[in-house]
């Protein structure tokens, strides 16, 4: 489902609930029509923060097609031949130097230890509960694609993807990090997000640059719709050759300069810093 999909979803089913509420405690209060104007205030309130989110800013809508969907949302491309594939690289590292871009190491400023510090400490009380993966998926967290073998399984909920997009939460991550084991998962850590759009200043403000370091996936090229089935694995995808606009548009593939968001992934139970901030 698309993110513009599940936000109107959301909207209609918040503004049908509201309604009820109305309609079962106040009905011999206030007129239908009354009902049905508070009824569409979340909606209208949704459909506005959906505005804000989904509105291409002018460095990312010259260089981003329209049907970037295809390569974001793991729902609706899951089908495609090779698209399985593509997303597991993305989350194995090794590998990508072509289309791996980082944030810059800061010096460390006063403080910055010690909001790092609060970070993790907020992060792994946040996680105890997770620690049984059914109360994850209890909690909406959908576990992506977990017939494939992966190094980290990623059990995202796309509610704290979407309001990681305004504010940062410590201890709401848009993913939690698990490895599979003979009787389930075992935790490992967790993965926070950040718009693309965001500049390292904001990136900053959320996790200090001086200890940790955010990553973005970069510079891609995949092959078209349909051509999948004979794509040559070396030149597309996270780990393929091609890492230029131009070589892209000359092996018949679509460029990105940049998909998906900033992301960060954290493991809390570990001991030593450079541990607990590791890729």
């Amino acid at each position: 489902m698309a993110l513009s999909s599940y936000i109107i979803l959301e909207a209609r089913l918040l503004m049908l609930s509201v309604r009820d509420f109305f309609m079962h405690t106040n009905s011999r209060l206030l007129p239908l029509r009354t009902l049905d104007a508070i009824g569409m205030l979340p909606l209208i309130c949704c459909f506005a923060m959906g505005a804000l989110f989904l509105t291409p800013q002018p460095t990312v809508a010259d260089d981003q097609p329209g049907d970037i969907d295809q390569y974001e949302t793991a729902d609706e491309h899951h089908h495609e031949a090779g698209a399985t594939q593509a997303m597991t690289e993305a989350h194995d590292h090794k590998g990508m130097g072509l289309h791996m871009k980082w944030t810059e190491r800061r010096t460390v400023a006063s403080g910055d230890e010690a909001r790092a510090a609060q970070i993790v400490h907020s992060l792994k009380a946040a996680l105890k509960k997770y620690h049984d993966y059914r109360v994850a998926l209890k909690d909406g967290f959908e576990p992506f694609h977990p017939e494939v073998p992966q190094p980290h399984y990623h059990f995202t909920s796309k509610w704290r993807g979407l309001k990681a997009a305004f504010q940062f939460n410590p201890a709401e991550p848009t993913s939690l990090l698990y490895k599979k084991t003979a009787s389930g998962y075992e935790l490992e850590g967790a993965m926070y997000t950040a718009p693309k759009r965001m500049k390292e200043d904001g990136l900053n403000n959320r996790v200090p640059l001086s200890v940790a370091q955010w990553h973005a996936h970069v510079n891609l090229c995949f092959p078209r719709k349909g051509a999948t089935a004979t794509t040559d694995r070396t030149r597309f995808g996270f780990k393929g050759s091609i890492a230029t606009e131009d070589e892209c548009n000359k092996a018949g593939g679509k460029f990105y300069s940049q998909i998906f968001g900033w992301m960060l992934h954290v493991y809390p139970f570990e001991e030593s810093p450079d541990k607990i901030w590791t890729h």
